[in-house]
């Protein structure tokens, strides 16, 4: 993927990111196809709460370019302590209590003593990063869930839980979280269980949403306003007017540039504006989970923008053979389709030099990293 080895190549350390991922993949890895349908109050295979604080690890290190990585054991420290707090301050009930009384006690201890409440709306995504949310004590339900799930695993080891448990997940925008026992389910819970990897699917997806660079167009389609933002340039499909790259207008070259420079740069300005390397990054790790294929189409949309277009276009054609024999059967879905063969039809006159322009990025990275190999050892030893 192109993110990390886009930064090194402009000459930004991309190591604790590197890292963060990482550690990401390695959670994603212990999905098995059982534990990734299973509800999050069960809490198998992976750590959820790591793989969350894996993403907020690597976006920290993606827009502050700090020299230290996020704490992310400091913060699963903070989440047992959570666990254990509900034992010190006396919120455990007798032994024996039913199951209600214990969950009443629970959600009276997370939302009126720790004070956690719901924040609706994500203006700068800060509600949807565990160590963010842990440390104001303010996020989305999906995050709100997970504190849930971690406490309802850690009092399940320490052997307190003596019945099943589920949780409500809210989908009104007001509802917090809340533990039920699973004895009382009902058929109309089923919409409102989170199982593991929607749950991940769900925070990336919204980090996607939020730090998407193209917003100005309110199609309800990501894929669509970025593949729209040229529209008025010669670049789409039937226009024979010529730009300096074959069909490529130079508004489309000066869209490019401006996004390789929030690439490299890390320019954030606000939502609508979007954030280039935390939505290329949501896009990789939803890539990662393997999820929905639409996942590589719209991860194309900002390669392309971004000048990659060799890349733009493997992804593109990986996507074009996945949905092989699907038939787009709503408005958005044709229109989607239709943007497709567009974003494909401007990749076209870079195609004699897809292996140059690798090369040449290749290249770069080498260089990158052997300056910075130079730099450390330089830095050990001076002399």
């Amino acid at each position: 993927m192109v993110l990390h080895e886009s930064l090194e190549a402009a000459g930004v350390s991309a190591e604790h990111a590197r890292a963060a991922r990482e550690g990401f993949a390695g959670q994603v890895g212990r999905l098995t196809r059982l534990d990734a349908g299973t509800s999050i109050a069960i809490s198998r295979g992976a750590d959820l709460a790591r793989a969350a604080l894996c993403v907020a690890a690597e976006d920290d290190s993606l827009v502050s370019h700090s020299s230290v990585p996020l704490p992310v054991d400091a913060f699963v420290s903070r989440l047992d302590d959570l666990s254990t707090g509900f034992l010190a301050d006396g919120y455990l009930p007798p032994a024996g209590a039913p199951p209600q009384l214990f969950l009443d006690h629970l959600d009276r201890y997370l939302y009126v003593h720790k004070g956690f409440r719901r924040k609706n709306g994500s203006a700068d995504g800060r509600a949807i990063y565990l160590h963010s949310v842990l440390t104001c004590r303010l996020g989305s339900a999906l995050m709100l869930s997970l504190i849930y799930s971690e406490i309802l695993k850690m009092l399940r080891l320490y052997g307190l839980l003596e019945f099943n448990v589920e949780i409500f997940f809210p989908h009104d925008p007001d509802g917090l979280p809340r533990g039920y026992d699973k004895h009382k389910s009902k058929l109309g819970d089923e919409p409102h269980i989170m199982t593991s990897k929607l749950l991940l699917v769900e925070i990336l997806k919204t980090l996607k949403d939020t730090f998407w660079p193209f917003q100005s167009n309110q199609s309800g389609s990501l894929f669509l306003n970025a593949v729209s933002a040229n529209q008025h340039g010669p670049g789409n499909v039937g226009d024979n007017q010529a730009g300096p790259h074959g069909n490529i207008s130079a508004i489309e070259m000066a869209a490019a540039k401006a996004a390789q420079h929030r690439l490299m740069r890390g320019v954030w300005t606000n939502v609508r504006f979007g954030d280039m390397r935390r939505a290329l990054a949501a896009c990789e790790r939803l890539i990662l989970l393997n999820h929905d294929s639409r996942e590589l189409r719209d991860y194309a949309a900002l390669l392309y923008h971004c000048g990659y277009y060799e890349d733009c276009l493997q992804y593109l054609t990986s996507y074009e053979t996945a949905v092989v024999g699907q038939h787009m059967n709503n408005p958005l879905e044709i229109m989607e389709d239709d943007a497709v063969k567009t974003l494909r039809a401007r990749i076209i006159p870079f195609r004699s030099n897809h292996t140059e322009s690798k090369t040449c990025r290749e290249t770069q990275i080498i260089r990158a990293r052997q300056n910075y190999e130079t730099e450390s050892k330089t830095r050990i030893n001076p002399a």
